[in-house]
Parts: structure tokens; sequence; C-alpha cells
């Protein structure tokens, strides 16, 4: 599985507008500027992302988006394939025609590729934002790739943090 920036892109804006949203519309205009995300960009992922239903869009004065479910009822699996991000690895592997797909080689590699697709894609099922928004104030433990990725900063979120100076930089 290959995540374009697409996808690392649309879960930053979930994580920050879920961390900002505070029971309020959030702008993607502050998204933006936040997580330096180009405004245009972010219009294009929420009209994506409005369709896969985990935001809604809020309109008038003090309009912008809120999630359209609770944070623990959205996964990223749903906010990935919302924005139309390739999460099956094996996907791609039959490829041309020009491959020989005969083999016992093919045959096996292909099938570790499914295996690990269905295991990433029930990952992806069972974190939710909410999973992501806990780990990130430090009120519950993720599983250890989940830490991981977290820890290395997949998921970098910029500006103000809720818990600033408690040791808990995500940058």
């Amino acid at each position: 599985m290959r995540l374009t920036s697409k996808g690392r892109y649309a879960v930053r804006a979930i994580l920050d507008l879920t961390f900002n949203s505070n029971g309020r519309p959030v702008r993607l205009q502050e998204i933006s500027e936040r997580q330096n995300i180009s405004l245009h960009y972010l219009e294009q992922l929420f009209r994506r992302l409005r369709k896969g239903t985990v935001v809604k869009s809020v309109r008038g004065p003090g309009g912008g988006y809120v999630l359209s479910r609770s944070m623990d009822e959205i996964s990223v699996k749903d906010v990935l394939v919302s924005v139309g991000e390739n999460i099956n690895p094996a996907r791609d592997l039959v490829g041309t025609g020009d491959v020989k797909s005969d083999t016992v080689e093919f045959v096996l590699t292909k099938t570790y590729f499914e295996n690990l697709g269905l295991i990433m894609q029930e990952y992806l099922t069972t974190t939710s934002v909410g999973d992501l928004i806990r780990k990130a104030r430090g009120t519950q433990e993720l599983p250890k790739a989940a830490s991981n990725l977290l820890d290395v900063g997949a998921f970098p979120l910029t500006g103000a943090q809720p818990n600033a100076g408690k040791g808990r930089d995500l940058s």
C-alpha cells in the first residue's frame, strides 16, 4: 500500500478538524493555515469526505465542517476510502499482460499480499479517529504499530495542541 499525499492530507485534516472543533464547525481556511495544506486542495478533499459521509458542512455565518458521526464511529479506512485511496496492496500486483502469472512465485507473492491487504484493512477499519485523538492526548494506548506511526510523524499536527507543553509533540 502506497499512501499518497491525498490520503495523508485527508487524515491530517480530519484529525485537525476533530482536535479543533470543540462542538463548532471548523473553516477549511483554519485547517489550511494550521496544516499548511492548500485551501483549494482541502476543498477537493472535503468534497469527497462529504460524499463519503465522513464530514458534513454547516452553512452560514460561523459555518464550516463538522464530523458527520462521532469520532469513534469514523475509521481511518472510512477517511482513506472516501478520498479514493488504494488500501489493497494486492490490487496492483496483477499488472499488465506481460507479467507471467502462472508461476509458483507469482501465486505465492499474490497470496501473501492479499493476506497482507486483509490485515491492513482490518487494522484501518478498527482504528477510529477517536483512537488517534485519544492517543495524541495521551489517554489511550494504541497497538504498537499505530504508536510507531504517530511517533515517527506519519500524521503530523501543527499549530496549537490541546495538550501543548505536556511532552506529547506530534510534529
